[in-house]
């Protein structure tokens, strides 16, 4: 079975067009303080087990993702958000060629990057306080005057935990199967994650 090293060597010594460009990335990387290791099936660099950063290569660039990029300076603008909503924190990098590879600024971004780990940085998560009731859990509790009382005796973040649980099917069959599930947890007055907050 590949270790973590072995998993990493591949990754830098694969036939790519950007071969020289993530290697010289790696080599900046390993003057850091930094953690190597393999996540998502790429190498990511971690301090006190947080991701800080991780070396990417596609098929028309690469680059490095900064994982609480948004608390960088960037005073070049070389910065952008690659996943517009999705990722709040996440910063990228990108390069076409090894020859666009500025070293010293490089380091001193990623230097930064560690610092603002070490400092704690990071974007709370922003949290919905709106639960949207599913049409069949809905329906289901409007049948049952006494089964809708036992669900409006729920703290709001334990009806939301069971609203999303079914909202998050994809398929309908699914959502019905879920709801089949949860209705006689409510019956009984058990939060949908409860065995699991009990171990």
């Amino acid at each position: 079975m590949a270790t973590i090293s072995d998993k990493i060597e591949l990754f830098y010594s694969k036939e790519s067009p950007f071969r020289d460009g993530i290697q010289l990335l790696r080599a900046l990387v390993l003057k850091t303080e930094l953690q190597e290791t393999v996540k998502w099936g790429a190498p990511v660099y971690t301090i006190n087990n947080k991701n800080v950063l991780g070396i990417m290569s596609f098929k028309s660039y690469f680059g490095i993702w900064f994982f609480n990029g948004v608390f960088l300076k960037d005073p070049n603008n070389v910065l952008e958000n690659a996943q517009e909503g999705k990722t709040k924190s996440m910063r990228h990098w990108k390069f076409n060629s090894i020859d666009k590879i500025d070293q010293k600024l490089v380091l001193a971004y990623m230097l930064e990057a560690i610092e603002n780990q070490k400092k704690g940085l990071q974007l709370a998560p922003v949290r919905s306080k709106t639960t949207i009731m599913p049409p069949i859990l809905k329906e289901a509790l409007k049948k049952d005057p006494a089964m809708d009382s036992l669900f409006k005796q729920y703290t709001p973040y334990k009806q939301r935990e069971f609203c999303e649980y079914i909202a998050e099917a994809k398929q309908e069959k699914t959502k019905i199967s879920r709801l089949e599930k949860i209705l006689p947890m409510i019956k009984k007055s058990i939060g949908l994650h409860d065995k699991y907050k009990n171990c």
